[in-house]
């Protein structure tokens, strides 16, 4: 047992832990760069220790300072929350070696299912339905080779990472050559491992991954999750349950997930990934961790996620039994990068100088920032999540769109804009899902006429002036007090 935990993350998911601990009495401790002196995870917990520069490699991915943050304070146990360290074998090792409870899965089941020819080998032998791929590739050639056996195109993937980086879809022989360079080159700066194998590209499947936990007894699916729409293959808009599988699918798709985490002995939360095309599903990945996405699942099912993750790493039995709950209504969850949606997504930095949540039922917002906050260059730019329940996926849809227009972020762009312009569009609304959604829609946030931005903008900083309580900011080409966003110019322009 351990009655303190070192958190060792930052942003929402450090505040979100934060708050998982004090529902299980537990004692906290945030750790900061000198980029997040003042940040609200560090205001929550109740400790804090500066861990280093800004810069992460100085900081959150310091193994060293982490663990010493962790004794200096007398904490029992480390949780990693998700990206950084999360996915890390040697950090779990490191922790346990130090004589702490690492709050996630054994070592072994993260190193076996972090490296992707590893992972589609073990799968296979549990019986698991993989896409048809290779082995590591050691040239271009025998790309070609085995593009040629799986059939053309084929997508090159990273062997020991994710998140879209080492990826590339190949059409022809001819592109092999190159795209197998800039694969192996990101893959190594990526992850320190150049290595990359092929699998077959699937033209437009849909992203639906199953929530697993597994306690010392037992694994339990905690249902799907929706994320087709996302970006380079990173989400953008994730959804509980998925309404584009049956019954039947959905029993056959837990199933496999369950079968998936006990062939590497997996213990804590993890979610296995999926692909689905025309009533096939193939494994994709396992995320050896608490997921970016998991409000959904905890809304739709009413199970605190962390919390039992917290149980699990203590000893305790899951709660409610570890009986599979049933999904009640339907969840969407926004993320609220700062990014410019109008400008190709290109990150946006300063003070966040107004922040305005909204709230009513069903709505909850998980952010890692507040008035004041400066988002700088040195992180992802992950804001926070914006998140609706409501009976059905219309009535998420329709209570999604009214919490995006009471969100005000004043002082960076914002996503803002394009998730309204999606909870407006019609394929979105009839459910015509796939992987390649943003890329067949683009221009989503943007003016109908870009002729029109300049008199849009002068406009609504008129009505800004006139109105400013119901202005919404976050979007593109907004002016810097918060005042008007993309949505509120995109209107007046188009009256004008």
């Amino acid at each position: 047992m351990f009655d303190k935990v070192l958190i060792a993350n930052r942003g929402e998911i450090a505040v979100r832990v934060i708050r998982a601990c004090h529902e299980e009495g537990l004692g906290t401790v945030a750790v900061y760069s000198d980029a997040d002196r003042r940040a609200p995870h560090v205001l929550l917990a109740g400790e804090a220790v500066r861990i280093g520069g800004a810069a992460a490699a100085e900081s959150y991915l310091s193994i060293d300072r982490l663990l010493a943050a962790a004794q200096e304070t007398g904490a029992g146990a480390v949780h990693p929350g998700y990206g950084f360290l999360a996915e890390n074998a040697g950090f779990a090792r490191a922790v346990e070696a130090a004589g702490l409870v690492h709050v996630g899965p054994p070592a072994e089941a993260i190193e076996v299912m972090g490296d992707k020819t590893r992972a589609r080998a073990r799968m296979v032998r549990a019986g698991v339905p993989v896409i048809p791929g290779s082995d590591p590739l050691a040239s271009a050639r025998e790309a070609v080779r085995e593009a040629d056996r799986i059939g053309f195109p084929v997508l090159l993937k990273a062997a020991a990472g994710g998140g879209g980086k080492g990826m590339h879809v190949v059409s022809d022989a001819q592109e092999m050559a190159g795209a197998f360079g800039r694969a192996t080159r990101e893959a190594q700066a990526a992850f320190g491992d150049g290595r990359v194998f092929a699998e077959r590209f699937l033209r437009a499947p849909r992203h639906i991954e199953i929530q697993v936990l597994a306690d010392d007894e037992r694994t339990v699916d905690f249902g799907e999750r929706e994320c087709s729409i996302q970006r380079r293959h990173q989400k953008l808009i994730e959804e509980a349950p998925s309404t584009a599988i049956d019954d039947a699918l959905r029993r056959r798709m837990a199933e496999v997930a369950v079968r998936a985490a006990e062939a590497v002995g997996y213990r804590s939360a993890g979610t296995v990934e999926f692909l689905v095309e025309g009533g096939e599903f193939f494994f994709l990945e396992m995320n050896t961790r608490i997921q970016v996405e998991h409000p959904v699942t905890e809304l739709v099912t009413g199970v605190d996620l962390v919390r039992q993750q917290l149980r699990v790493a203590r000893g305790l039995p899951l709660l409610g039994g570890g009986e599979p709950p049933a999904a009640r209504g339907h969840a969407i969850e926004c993320r609220i990068n700062a990014e410019d949606p109008a400008a190709g997504f290109v990150p946006s930095v300063g003070r966040i100088d107004r922040l305005e949540v909204p709230t009513g039922p069903g709505v909850r917002w998980d952010g890692g920032i507040r008035n004041g906050s400066e988002v700088g260059p040195h992180y992802d730019s992950l804001l926070g999540k914006l998140v609706v329940h409501a009976s059905d996926r219309e009535a998420a849809i329709r209570r999604m769109r009214s919490a995006l227009e009471g969100l005000v972020i004043g002082g960076v762009e914002t996503t803002v804009p394009w998730h309204l312009a999606v909870m407006d569009e019609p394929d979105y609304r009839m459910n015509d899902l796939s992987i390649r959604y943003v890329e067949e829609h683009p221009g989503l946030g943007e003016t109908a006429d870009p002729g029109l931005r300049d008199v849009a903008m002068a406009v609504a900083v008129l009505l800004a002036d006139r109105e400013r309580p119901r202005v919404v900011a976050g979007g593109a080409r907004r002016s810097r007090d918060g005042g008007n966003g993309l949505s509120a110019w995109v209107r007046a322009g188009r009256e004008w």
